[in-house]
């Protein structure tokens, strides 16, 4: 019971970024959910799916009060999410299935991938060109299917993959992250029943408090003290500058990411 704390604390760093810098907190929960459950003895093929079990279950509290925030603003394109979210379910559950099968050492080497590939795209405040206009029913289920598959494999609420996309198809940036925001929440929800579903039927005995691959103690405390310090985060943004603190946390990400890959081998 002694990590309670761990998970209170890291709920709190990642609540305060999330509303500081806009950014999902799943890149920075996953490696830290890692190294606490090595150190607790979980079994080891299944550390990483345990962690990005628990963390998109943790998104899915967050990712509700960042939709709330942002249809208040009336900065969420319901039309777009409407197309978006059939594809966002059906590959999201797809790629929570895959995780299901592939061996930690794979989804290792994805998710650093991943987490290389956000923070340079977050260093070099990467967006792409508008260039093209949405497209049709058929291209944006399967846009919802890409983004749901790969936001599932890597934890993560969407948004890195979401607003390119969105922004690409000349989709304004304001409206283009609200729009992410929402399309986060579908990703989370059928992300963590995804991998509940999975884990039950694992055969593996995993620890004791898990439901599949969601970790209920963890989940617990990251999501009440995320919750709890998100609005200080977005108060405090607009009090500051966040430059120097976003280029802090993407260093954060690389030394993360780092860590990961050399664990992994």
């Amino acid at each position: 019971m002694e990590w309670w704390l761990v998970y209170l604390l890291l709920g709190a760093v990642v609540g305060f970024l999330a509303g500081l810098l806009g950014i999902g907190g799943g890149l920075v929960i996953v490696p830290v959910l890692v190294f606490s459950f090595t150190a607790q003895d979980f079994p080891p093929d299944r550390i990483l799916h345990l962690a990005l079990g628990t963390t998109l279950a943790t998104i899915f509290f967050t990712s509700l009060a960042s939709l709330r925030m942002h249809h208040a603003h009336g900065a969420v394109n319901w039309g777009i999410v409407k197309y978006l979210v059939p594809g966002v379910i059906l590959g999201t559950l797809a790629g929570s299935t895959l995780a299901g099968s592939l061996s930690t050492q794979v989804l290792g080497i994805i998710f650093v991938i991943f987490i290389y590939y956000a923070a340079t795209q977050m260093w070099f405040n990467l967006r792409p060109p508008s260039t093209r206009p949405l497209p049709g029913t058929v291209g944006m289920v399967v846009a919802g299917g890409v983004i749901g598959a790969l936001s599932s494999l890597v934890a993560i609420g969407g948004g890195i993959l979401t607003v390119p996309f969105l922004t690409l198809c000349n989709v304004k940036l304001q409206y283009a992250i609200g729009t992410a925001a929402a399309v986060g929440f579908p990703i989370a929800a059928a992300g963590a029943l995804g991998y509940i579903l999975n884990g039950m039927a694992q055969t593996q005995p995993l620890p004791e408090y898990s439901l599949g691959y969601v970790y209920l103690p963890a989940l617990g405390w990251i999501a009440a003290a995320s919750m709890l310090t998100a609005p200080l985060g977005a108060y405090t943004t607009h009090r500051m500058q966040t430059a120097t603190l976003k280029k802090i946390f993407v260093v954060l990400l690389y030394l993360l990411g780092t860590k990961m890959l050399l664990n992994l081998f």
